[in-house]
C-alpha cells in the first residue's frame, strides 16, 4: 500500500463534529435525528476519504461505529432514479447482514425510493426473488448467498459503484475467498472498495492488494479503556477449568455473560457442564440450524439467557448491548482475536468484566498478548465455588406469537395488547422481535405467565395467535 497508515489518537481523546462534514442533506437530517453529534475515531478517520471515493481498509473493532462510517460513504455515491445495484455489502453472517441493513435503512430515512435488500442463507432462494422484482439500489448478503444469486441470473453486478468487505477476516476464516473471489469477477473494476476488519492477518493484506486501488489505511486502537474494563487472567490447568469458570460466574454473577471456546465439541461440553451446575445457558455453534441460531441469539439479546458459549467465528457479527462479561476458556491463537472479545464489553460507558483462563500450555499465547497490549497481565485469585448461592435465573422469559410480518404485525400493536387489554405495566416488557411468520417479546421473570395468558386470550389487530413460552 501507497498510503501511510492513519493513527487515531488514544481512547477518552476528543472528536470531531459530524457538521464538520459536507454531507448530503439526507444524510445530514439522518444523522442529526438519530442523535449523532460527534464522530467515533474510526468515522472521523475514514469518512472524509469514503466521502471522497476513495478506498479504504479499516481496522476496527465491533461497536466502533464502522457502519454508519461505511454507510454514509456508500449512501453518498447511490442514485435512486438510477434502477440498478449500485452497492454491495458483503458479511460474514446472517445476523451482521441484519445489523447492516438496519443501519443502512436509519440512515437512509429520509432519501425517497432507495431500495435495500438482505439476501443470506438459511432460507430458500425462491422466497427472496420477489424482493429483487424491482431492482434494489443496495445489496446486503453473505457471499454463499450472493454467489448463488448471481450463478442464477436473479442479481446482475454491472452496475455496481461501491463494494464493502465487512468483517473481512471473518470471512476469510469462514472460507468465504473463493466465493468473494467468484463475487468480484463480476463487478465493475472501477469502483470504490471498503474493507474493514477487526484484525489484518497476511491474508486481509493480500486481498486489500487484490481488490484495492491505493487504499488508505486507517487504524482505530482496538484498546479497552482501563476505566471502562477490569481484566483479569486465572491460571487453571484443563482438567480444573470447568471449576474455574464454575466458581467466577457465582463470584462475579453477570447479568450476561459471553464464554469463548475454540471449538464446537468444547462450546457443548462446557455448556452441558454450566447447564448441570444449574445456570441458564445456550450453545451457539455451526451445528445449530438458521432457526435454532437465530432464536439462541434473540433469547441472549433480550436477557432470556444469561450464559451464551460460543466459539470466535459463531460469535462473529454478535453485537449485544450492554453485555457484562466476556470470558476466554482458552486464550486464543491470536492476540488480536483476544482484543475483539474483550472489546465487546465494557461500551457505552457502561464497566465490562473480561476474564481468562490460562493453562501452563498457553503461555506462548499469553505472552503474544502482552507483547500486544505492552504491559503484563494481571492475574487474579480463584474464588472458591463452595458456600455461594445457586446461579441467578434470567431476568427476562421469551414467548412466542405465531405471527408476523407477513400478518402485518408491528411491536406497536404487541406492545399495546400487553400493556392495553391485558394491562401489563410497560416496564416488564422488553425486546420486540418480528420476522416473517414469528414475533417474539421478553417479558420479565415475573410476569410472564400472566402474559403468556393474556396474549392466548386475547385478539391482536382483530385476529387470535398461538403464544408458547420459548426455552
Amino acid at each position: 500500500m501507497t498510503q501511510p497508515t492513519l493513527k487515531t489518537s488514544a481512547p477518552g481523546a476528543e472528536t470531531t463534529s459530524f457538521s464538520t462534514l459536507s454531507l448530503a442533506p439526507p444524510l445530514a437530517q439522518a444523522i442529526q435525528v438519530l442523535g449523532f453529534s460527534q464522530m467515533t475515531p474510526v468515522q472521523e478517520h475514514a469518512l472524509p476519504s469514503l466521502l471522497a471515493g476513495r478506498d479504504v481498509i479499516a481496522r476496527a473493532r465491533t461497536g466502533s461505529g464502522k457502519t454508519v462510517a461505511f454507510g454514509l460513504g456508500l449512501l453518498t455515491r447511490v442514485d435512486v432514479e438510477v434502477a440498478r445495484v449500485q452497492v454491495l455489502v458483503l458479511c460474514p453472517t446472517r445476523e451482521l447482514a441484519d445489523q447492516v441493513t438496519q443501519e443502512l435503512r436509519r440512515l437512509a430515512r429520509f432519501i425517497a425510493n432507495l431500495r435495500v435488500v438482505t439476501l443470506c442463507g438459511g432460507v430458500p432462494v425462491r422466497t427472496q426473488r420477489p424482493s429483487l422484482q424491482n431492482t434494489p439500489h443496495v445489496i446486503v448478503g453473505t457471499p454463499g448467498r450472493i454467489l448463488d444469486h448471481l450463478q442464477r441470473q436473479t442479481i446482475e453486478l454491472s452496475g455496481l459503484r461501491t463494494l464493502v468487505l465487512d468483517e473481512a477476516d471473518r470471512m476469510l476464516d469462514m472460507g468465504f475467498l473463493d466465493s468473494i473471489t467468484e463475487i468480484v469477477a463480476q463487478v465493475p473494476k472501477s469502483r470504490q472498495t471498503m474493507l474493514f476488519s477487526a484484525t489484518y492477518p497476511d491474508e486481509i493484506r493480500l486481498l486489500s492488494r487484490t481488490l484495492q486501488h491505493r487504499p488508505v489505511e486507517v487504524t482505530v486502537d482496538n484498546a479497552v479503556s482501563d476505566a471502562d474494563l477490569e481484566q483479569l487472567f486465572f491460571a487453571a490447568e484443563p482438567e480444573r477449568k470447568g471449576e474455574a469458570l464454575t466458581a467466577l460466574l457465582l463470584h462475579h454473577r453477570p447479568e450476561s455473560a459471553l464464554v469463548f471456546c475454540h471449538t464446537r465439541s468444547d462450546v457443548r461440553e462446557v455448556a452441558a457442564l454450566l447447564d448441570s451446575q444449574g445456570f441458564s445457558v445456550l450453545a451457539l455453534h455451526g451445528d445449530l440450524d438458521q432457526r435454532q441460531r437465530d432464536e439462541v441469539l434473540l433469547r441472549f439479546a433480550n436477557k432470556s439467557c444469561a450464559v451464551l458459549v460460543a466459539t470466535d467465528v459463531a460469535a462473529r457479527g454478535l453485537d449485544i448491548k450492554g453485555l457484562a462479561a466476556v470470558i476466554s476458556w482458552e486464550l486464543p491463537l491470536d492476540a488480536d482475536i483476544h482484543l475483539h472479545r474483550v472489546g465487546r464489553t465494557g461500551r457505552a460507558g457502561m464497566k465490562g468484566l473480561a476474564l481468562a483462563l490460562c493453562s501452563a500450555r498457553e503461555r506462548e499465547r499469553l505472552a503474544a498478548i502482552e507483547r500486544a497490549a505492552g504491559a503484563p497481565v494481571r492475574w487474579g485469585q480463584l474464588p472458591s465455588s463452595t458456600g455461594q448461592l445457586p446461579p441467578d435465573p434470567p431476568t427476562m422469559i421469551t414467548l412466542v406469537i405465531s405471527g408476523g410480518r407477513q400478518d402485518k404485525l408491528r411491536p406497536g400493536d404487541l406492545l399495546g395488547a400487553l400493556t392495553g387489554d391485558i394491562g401489563l405495566p410497560g416496564e416488564v416488557v422488553g425486546k420486540i422481535d418480528i420476522d416473517a411468520q414469528q414475533s417474539y417479546v421478553a417479558i420479565r421473570r415475573d410476569r410472564a405467565e400472566v402474559a403468556l395468558k393474556g396474549l392466548r386470550a386475547s385478539k391482536i389487530k382483530g385476529r387470535s395467535f398461538r403464544a408458547r413460552r420459548l426455552g
